[in-house]
This record gives structure tokens, C-alpha cells and sequence, in this order.
């Protein structure tokens, strides 16, 4: 791998005034030399003159933010990763990359979850470049490269894990965001570290069901909602009935037999659990009278 090489090169506006002081004295040299008729200080001016025409391409403006990769005669020759006005050397090529950092938000890919389920995600993506060597000869193209591999790690990270999670402690797309996106963040550092890229944030923006399944994942979920509800209000009236026997036999208010107490839990359970309101019976009598 081609290992970044930062580079501080001249101050531009020095080699600048340098080169109109070298420009002035090659055209008074000039002057001179056709004033005396003088053939041969009239080709070193032209010489000169044709060697000056060639250090105007040095000179490069990097903006806050951004560098240049420079390349001379096919080899690597450094970076210029500081924002300013510059000269270099001027047969070198200048391929501007940006440094700032960026968002890139993946298309809605339709894949399978760890159950099999067709599932639509989408997921944004905070990246920018940190060795411009790298991103620009260790790839074709560190941009199209980022997408690619972005969209290949949603793909990996949504066959991980399923959608909802159907035991206690699963992880799972909808309900573990932190853990997921942690993963995902992982992935994408992994497949994206050879193209100089470093990823600052990773997260899922879009989530569901395929529209062919969502019906139907829709009821399932309401029925895990309403099961898990009633098992809570069993468990609340199963407490509540225990309790008034305890307070009953605590106080000495009522003595039941295992019968007589199977009945009143019983009709506790009923009220407690049922879904209308209870009709209240007036018992006139003696409760073991039969």
C-alpha cells in the first residue's frame, strides 16, 4: 500500500514576487541585448524567457479542508494537506481531494433478515478521507467505492439480526438500535479503511416491512402485544387475590376452607381479568349456607 506522504511545500506568494523580480531582469536583459546587436545575449534572453513560461503551473491554492495529491512523471510525490498559496514543483499532476467530511444515505434496499423475513432498510453514512494516498491510488474511485461497500454492509448487517426480537435479550433491527448501529459502524470501517476513508457515524434511517409481508407482520405484532398485556394482568390479579387472602387471614376477618377460598379466587380472577365491568351480586344469606 502507498503510504500518505504531507508535504509543505514554497510559500506562493514569495516565489511569486520572485518570479515577476526574474521576469523584469530577463526583459531589461533582453532590451539590452537588442540594443547592442548582441545575437548571443538575445538567445540567452529567450532562453531564459521560455524557462519562466514553465513556473506558472506551480503555483496551486488549497482552501481550507481540502488538499492536493501530486504525482511526478507516474511516481507519488506527496500531499499538500494545509490550506494556503503554494508553488511546486510544476511538472507535478494536482488531483484535488476533499477532506471535509460528508453524508451519504444508502438506497431502501429490500433484504432478508436473520428469519428470513423481506424487510426494506436504509441506513446514513458520515465519512471523510484521511489518507488522500490511499483513496486516491489504492482505489478506482474512493467515491463509488464508499457507496458500494456502504450498501454491501447494510445488506451483511440486516441478514445478522432479525427484525423484532422474539425472546428476551435477542438484539434485533428495531429494538437494539445502539447495538446495531455500533455494528454497522464496524463493518463499514473494516471495508472502507484500504480506501483512506475513516467513518465518523453510522445509523439506520429507514426500517420496515416489505409491503407484501407487512399486513400480516402487522397482526403478528399486535398479537404479541395483546399476549404479553394479559399475561401482565394475570400476573397483577394473581398478586392482588394472594394478597386479600393474606390480609383476610392476617386480620382474622373471614375464615374459608380450600373450597369456599377456590371460589373467591375465582370470582376475583373474573373481575380482576375480564374485560367489562362486573355485575355485583347481593348475597342475603350466609356464605356457607348451600
Amino acid at each position: 500500500m502507498i503510504s500518505e506522504k504531507v508535504i509543505r511545500p514554497l510559500p506562493g506568494l514569495g516565489m511569486l514576487f520572485g518570479y515577476f523580480v526574474l521576469l523584469g531582469l530577463v526583459g531589461w536583459f533582453f532590451l539590452g541585448a537588442i540594443r547592442t546587436q548582441d545575437s548571443m545575449r538575445i538567445l540567452l534572453s529567450v532562453t531564459a524567457f521560455v524557462l519562466l513560461m514553465l513556473l506558472p503551473p506551480g503555483f496551486v491554492m488549497v482552501q481550507p479542508n481540502d488538499s492536493r495529491v501530486l504525482t511526478l512523471f507516474g511516481r507519488y510525490y506527496g500531499s499538500i494537506k494545509e490550506g494556503g498559496f503554494w508553488w511546486v514543483n510544476p511538472f507535478t499532476l494536482k488531483k484535488r481531494i476533499s477532506l471535509k467530511t460528508r453524508n451519504f444515505e444508502t438506497a431502501k434496499l429490500k433484504v432478508n433478515d436473520s428469519n428470513s423475513n423481506p424487510i426494506e432498510i436504509g441506513a446514513i453514512v458520515v465519512w471523510k478521507v484521511v489518507d488522500t494516498a490511499e483513496a486516491m491510488f489504492e482505489v478506482d474511485d474512493y467515491e463509488n467505492y464508499m457507496r458500494v461497500q456502504s450498501e454491501s454492509a447494510v445488506r451483511a448487517l440486516a441478514s445478522s439480526y432479525p427484525y423484532d426480537s422474539h425472546s428476551t435479550g435477542e438484539p434485533a433491527l428495531s429494538s437494539h438500535t445502539t447495538e446495531v448501529a455500533a455494528n454497522l459502524m464496524q463493518q463499514l470501517q473494516e471495508r472502507l479503511a484500504k480506501a483512506g476513508v475513516e467513518v465518523k457515524e453510522a445509523r439506520i434511517s429507514h426500517l420496515a416491512y416489505s409491503p407484501e409481508i407487512a399486513q400480516a407482520m402487522l397482526q403478528r405484532q399486535q398479537a404479541s402485544a395483546i399476549i404479553a398485556a394479559r399475561y401482565k394482568i394475570v400476573e397483577g390479579a394473581v398478586g392482588m387475590v394472594e394478597n386479600a387472602l393474606e390480609l383476610l387471614a392476617q386480620k382474622n376477618i373471614l375464615h374459608l376452607d380450600d373450597e369456599r377460598k377456590a371460589a373467591m379466587v375465582s370470582n376475583l380472577l373474573v373481575v380482576l381479568c375480564g374485560e367489562r365491568g362486573s355485575q355485583p351480586v347481593l348475597n342475603t344469606g350466609t356464605l356457607y349456607a348451600g
